[in-house]
């Protein structure tokens, strides 16, 4: 079983930027694909952006190329998400998922995640 917590997340003017974190307990993180959602109010929970377990495959909604980074310290269990260039838009609860084996290739599904943290608020300002 594995426990994933969320942090980082907070109010930033938009232009600027945040970087949230999600550490994982239990399990071998490093056997896991894992992945940022977020969800607005109204709105059905989107992927964001994806990490495969060793870190090689990285891939991102369209909205956020470019301006987001994912990636992830094995020896951490800690996987981040760096956010710049942030607009209004961004505002929404921001979950991780954990992946677990056997992994689904490029997972950006909800029903290919297993394992979920319970969210940080992230809100842009304009």
């Amino acid at each position: 079983q594995v426990q994933l917590v969320e942090s980082g997340g907070g109010t930033v003017q938009a232009g600027g930027s945040l970087k949230i974190s999600c550490v994982a307990s239990g399990g071998t993180f490093s056997d896991y694909a894992m992945g940022w959602f977020r969800q607005a109010p109204g709105k059905e929970r989107e992927f964001v952006a994806g990490i495969g377990w060793v870190s090689l495959n990285k891939y991102y909604t369209d909205s956020v190329k470019g301006r987001f980074t994912i990636s992830r310290d094995n020896a951490k269990k800690t996987m981040y998400l760096q956010m710049n260039s942030l607009t209004p838009g961004d505002t929404a609860v921001y979950y991780c998922a954990a992946d677990a084996p056997p992994r689904h290739s490029w997972a950006r599904n909800i029903d290919d995640f297993d394992y979920w943290g319970q969210g940080t608020q992230v809100t842009v300002s304009s």
